[in-house]
């Protein structure tokens, strides 16, 4: 799953403090900053319809009576202008009573 599929929940997860978290995984790059900043857009506003119709709770129970973030994935650095988007989006999300976060992928190798 991924930004490229509008209508899919990409991960529910749970926190490390009993939080619910909706992840997008975002890899693409940022050369048509439009086009992915419109991408982005329908993706969060597909899971603010899943919260907000209340699906989230048919769907993964466990996640009734917990705090619920948005989480935005980005395997690139988001640009100057994917940062004010983010602002607003998280803004939105916030007053509509989510959490909201983004961060970029971090692959990093663990020795066994």
């Amino acid at each position: 799953m991924s930004i490229e599929q509008p209508n899919v929940v990409d991960i529910i997860s749970t926190s490390k403090s009993g939080g619910i978290v909706l992840t997008i995984s975002d890899h693409l790059d940022w050369s048509d900053t439009q086009r992915h900043l419109l991408m982005l857009q329908e993706k969060i506003n597909t899971y603010l319809r899943f919260l907000e119709s209340e699906e989230v709770y048919q769907r993964y129970p466990d996640a009734l009576g917990h705090r619920i973030t948005i989480k935005v994935v980005f395997q690139i650095e988001p640009n100057l202008e994917a940062h004010s988007f983010l602002s607003k989006a998280q803004a939105i999300v916030e007053g509509a009573g989510f959490g909201f976060e983004f961060d970029l992928f971090s692959a990093t190798p663990y020795l066994i």
